[in-house]
């Protein structure tokens, strides 16, 4: 059974919208722990990862409370509380520092293992590599048969992070640590846990499933990692989907409606506690070792969707609830703190089709922020654009995953809502080109669209809106009959394509050779989205703050804000074209306030989505 990408998520609450949820939880999942328990004789329980930063409870815990030696953290509380067997970790373990991470796990009743990441520099073989944690464990266990006969067995479990971990967290793992590509790491300790007695291998694979040719550090390498050798069954995870399930249907050496990669039994359980992973294996002696005979795979859901109500299928056990009640009462009082006014709504509805106020807020807080670093500095006086993308805007996150803040008070809440990540704010120097080759890329998350052709779909699901990108101090328009020069991986897909057009910088063309400031984030500065030329060569200013952070002193120091969308970007008109996207139901009552788009109601869309139209 696998928990993965719980993200602290443990009481059925949505923290930043302060209001119960039935889609999330680990105190609902553990309820289909409990009945597999009861129903399998034997049975293992992991995490894969993702447990450690992902809500307000977690940021509490980071920044306001923190981690002396000996105190527990709320997620390991219950975690221990379920009796997990193994944990590895995941990609977000790192966002508040490595300190923070040894306290937490400290605290762990069960073994936290990671294969491939090391203590400074990589060794000449990965076996010699001098890790933080145990790269694996073997697990003894004693199993019945079907008549009733116990028989011992060692179950060997190792874990695996993408090394992409030393961009998005180089801040806290510079000079610390480092990152080995997760198929060679497997390749190199598979064998030794065989030598070491391992009956059977399963993988913890904090690694999505990607069906592309195998490359050196791929972050989404789960598929690559189910061919090696020796292994013989994998949960994946990191990419908030559940396996097996339709959205990895139709990919090469995938199995999405059995659960195989490559032939080799996988599951992926969701993301905050919607789902657990489970592979059921039947297995048989051979001579003095075991083997598999057959298996199933799935992914049960902790609720059901009838069109867009989501219903609860089970119920939270107490005892999780009991053993972090404090914690959730704390986080309350955290998220409820007010820090400033509004005075118009905060929403995310029509980010991806608009300028949108969800996003411009946070551009208005870096631009500011970013000006103050600036002064007494050799980029003093360079032009300072923002750079921001809707994290709330649908998507796998569901039809009510979308910022939503009413005029009035803003609170601590509402900040997380804006800003889901605790990244830090970076600044970097480039030129007019480069400010339109990241807009380029920001681009693609459209589909191409035909003159005169109606009802096409507009957004590319494909592409996650946390890479959409735009680009504040800037006035463009985006031409949709142009194809994408980039895919959703950033790769060129078409270098004579060009989507930007009409860019201007203070009412006139942007010279391609200026040199502009552009506030943005940890994430992206590092490399993240891999957007041409976005990098460490760029960067000029590091700081200390989160964009939280800066946001909440930005609101502080204003004391009302005016969030209201400036319309800096717009589609160019395609002649005769209607387009089509899918957004929150509560859509409706802001349709009034996007302006420059021409937009009307399109019916139900799937899943509890609600479908709209624009006349191109």
């Amino acid at each position: 059974m696998e928990t993965t990408d719980l993200h602290v998520h443990v009481f059925p609450y949505d923290y930043c919208r302060d209001r119960p949820s039935d889609s999330v939880g680990l105190a609902r999942t553990a309820k289909i722990i409990r009945s597999f328990r009861d129903e399998a004789t034997n049975s293992l329980l992991v995490d894969n990862g993702d447990f450690l930063q992902g809500n307000p409870m977690g940021d509490y815990i980071a920044y306001e409370r923190g981690m002396k030696e000996g105190d527990m953290h709320p997620i390991i509380k219950a975690m221990n509380v379920l009796g997990f067997d193994v944990s590895t970790l995941g990609n977000h373990e790192f966002n508040y520092g490595l300190d923070f991470l040894m306290k937490t796990i400290d605290g762990a009743d069960f073994p936290v293992v990671s294969a491939n990441v090391t203590k400074g520099a990589l060794a000449a073989n990965p076996r010699d590599d001098e890790l933080f944690l145990k790269p694996y464990v073997i697990v003894d266990k004693m199993i019945k048969d079907g008549v009733g006969n116990e028989h011992p067995i060692r179950v060997g479990l190792i874990g695996f992070v993408p090394p992409q971990i030393m961009n998005w967290d180089r801040r806290h793992l510079e000079g610390k640590a480092n990152a080995r590509d997760i198929v060679d790491t497997a390749k190199a300790w598979v064998p030794e846990m065989k030598e070491a007695g391992a009956d059977i291998i399963i993988a913890l694979s904090h690694s999505g499933i990607d069906a592309n040719d195998r490359s050196d550090g791929m972050e989404n390498a789960s598929l690559h990692l189910a061919d090696v050798e020796g292994i013989d069954a994998l949960f994946t995870g990191h990419h908030h989907l559940v396996f097996p399930g339709p959205k990895y249907a139709d990919m090469t050496g995938v199995d999405a409606e059995k659960g195989r990669l490559f032939g080799k039994p996988a599951a992926m359980g969701g993301f905050w506690g919607s789902h657990l992973g489970i592979i059921d294996l039947m297995l048989a002696r051979d001579g003095n070792s075991w083997k598999i005979t057959g298996f199933t795979t799935s992914a049960p859901s902790i609720f059901e969707r009838d069109g867009r109500k989501v219903i609860p299928v089970v119920e939270s056990e107490e005892d999780v609830l009991a053993t972090v009640q404090a914690e959730h009462d704390q986080t309350l009082e955290y998220v409820r703190r007010a820090v400033g006014k509004t005075s118009a709504p905060l929403h995310s509805y029509f980010a991806l089709i608009a300028d949108d106020p969800s996003v411009q807020i946070v551009s208005q807080a870096q631009t500011w922020y970013i000006d103050q670093m600036m002064k007494g500095t050799e980029w003093e006086g360079l032009p300072i654009l923002s750079a921001a993308a809707p994290f709330k805007a649908g998507g796998r996150g569901g039809p009510e995953y979308y910022t939503d803040v009413a005029p009035g008070d803003v609170a601590i809440k509402n900040v997380s809502d804006l800003y889901l990540y605790p990244n830090t704010v970076r600044a970097v120097a480039i030129t007019g080109a480069q400010v339109q080759e990241w807009l380029e890329r920001s681009a693609g998350i459209f589909n191409q669209i035909e003159p005169g052709k109606k009802d096409q779909a507009l957004i590319n699901n494909e592409f996650p809106s946390y890479n959409f990108d735009v680009i504040d101090g800037v006035t463009y328009k985006i031409d949709l009959t142009q194809p994408s020069k980039y895919d959703s991986k950033g790769n060129v897909l078409d270098a004579n394509a060009n989507r930007i057009v009409d860019l201007k910088f203070d009412g006139k063309p942007i010279d391609p050779n200026q040199n502009f400031v552009v506030a943005t984030n940890n994430y992206r500065a590092g490399g993240g989205g891999n957007f041409p030329d976005i990098n460490d060569g760029v960067v000029i200013f590091i700081a200390p703050d989160t964009n939280r952070d800066v946001i909440v002193r930005y609101i502080v120091d204003k004391g009302t804000i005016n969030p209201s969308a400036d319309s800096n970007w717009t589609f160019k008109s395609v002649d005769g074209a209607t387009a089509v996207f899918e957004t929150g139901p509560k859509a409706k009552a802001f349709m009034k306030d996007v302006r420059d788009v021409n937009i009307e109601a399109a019916g139900e869309g799937a899943e509890g989505f609600a479908k709209y139209r624009i006349t191109m």
